[in-house]
């Protein structure tokens, strides 16, 4: 194990995530969630309302969530994964850690957004966007291109968080699109240009609302999430070009652990996170791409083709996870 993942690792036992229930006890399905309490408290509390089952869960941050179970494995009371990072899922995954799920829930997305060995299955989707702020950016000014950013009429003006999930999946499906040596270089460059580090994607929006900062890269929806509750907010999302890494949709996934022995009320679970009531909450709370089929996007955001994103390999991001965690480190990035 490498310094970084012990220091994380570490971090996740010393500091207890918010652990909370709608019904508690042995006999809860127990779910660790790298998706926020404000996000999805309201479906879980939902499920347990609808169906009786009782809930415990655990939030955290995806890939910290994921190194807890891979060092609880077997032992843990974990039954169902909610990650917001395909990555730490695919981590899991490779690690054999992972039940396979019933063709009920595989079958509801498209065969892209799941697992080929049913291991995980994916419940929405997000782009990789340009938030700028409206009134310093001209969009004439915008690059085409992830890879323009790093170019000195850029220093010091485009965000990043290095430690977010999303940002992880991106540098891994860089690596894919773009090789090794590319993306080494790409991230050694952003750090050499200055590129401002906040937490997460929320930090990022909120610095580009006030003009802390010009530009960051984030998933596509926190801008809308911010423009619902201020609407006069001066930022707006850029979409590279066509088939440009920095274009990259992943997926959020449900998956149930090999090892619980609640099996039926974890598939009802991921069930119930695919059904068109909850795809629709989604769509209108968070504003992602639903998966389930069916259930049509926000009117609001732009479509998504298929043919024009750049195509990737979505489980191999949880092989890659700990190298790209590396070569972020070593880049300079989080401590420029």
């Amino acid at each position: 194990m490498t310094r970084w993942l012990r220091l994380a690792l570490a971090l996740v036992v010393a500091v207890p995530l918010v652990l909370g229930g709608c019904g508690g006890g042995r006999d809860a399905l127990t779910i660790y969630s790298g998706r926020t309490e404000n996000l999805v408290g309201p479906l879980l509390q939902k499920f347990n309302d609808e169906t009786g089952i009782a809930i415990d869960v655990k939030y955290g941050d995806s890939a910290e969530l994921a190194l807890l179970l891979g060092e609880e494995g077997e032992r843990t009371p974990a039954d169902v994964f909610i990650s917001q990072s395909p990555g730490a899922t695919g981590y899991l995954a490779a690690k054999g850690l992972l039940g396979e799920l019933d063709s009920a829930e595989l079958d509801a997305v498209d065969p892209a957004w799941r697992n080929r060995e049913g291991r995980w299955v994916g419940t929405t989707v997000r782009q990789r966007v340009l938030v700028y702020n409206t009134r310093l950016v001209k969009p004439a000014d915008l690059p085409r291109s992830i890879f323009e950013v790093t170019g000195p009429a850029y220093r010091g003006e485009v965000a990043v968080a290095p430690s977010n999930g999303s940002f992880q999946d991106f540098v891994s499906a860089m690596r894919q699109l773009a090789g090794e040596d590319r993306t080494r270089a790409w991230l050694e460059a952003m750090a050499g240009n200055d590129s401002p580090v906040y937490a997460n994607n929320n930090a990022i929006v909120e610095a580009v609302g006030r003009g802390e900062v010009p530009m960051g890269l984030v998933n596509h929806y926190y801008n809308y999430r911010f423009k619902a509750e201020n609407p006069d907010q001066p930022t707006a999302n850029h979409v590279f070009a066509d088939g440009d890494p920095g274009s990259l949709v992943i997926p959020s996934t449900a998956s149930a652990l090999a090892g619980t022995d609640k099996a039926d009320e974890a598939r009802r679970f991921i069930d119930f996170l695919l059904s068109g009531p909850s795809q629709e909450y989604f769509r209108d709370q968070t504003f992602e791409y639903p998966l389930a089929a069916g259930v049509q996007p926000s009117a609001g955001l732009p479509p998504l083709e298929p043919a024009k994103l750049p195509r990737i390999d979505i489980d191999r991001l949880g092989v890659e996870l700990t190298g790209t965690v590396e070569m972020i480190r070593a880049s300079g990035l989080e401590d420029s």
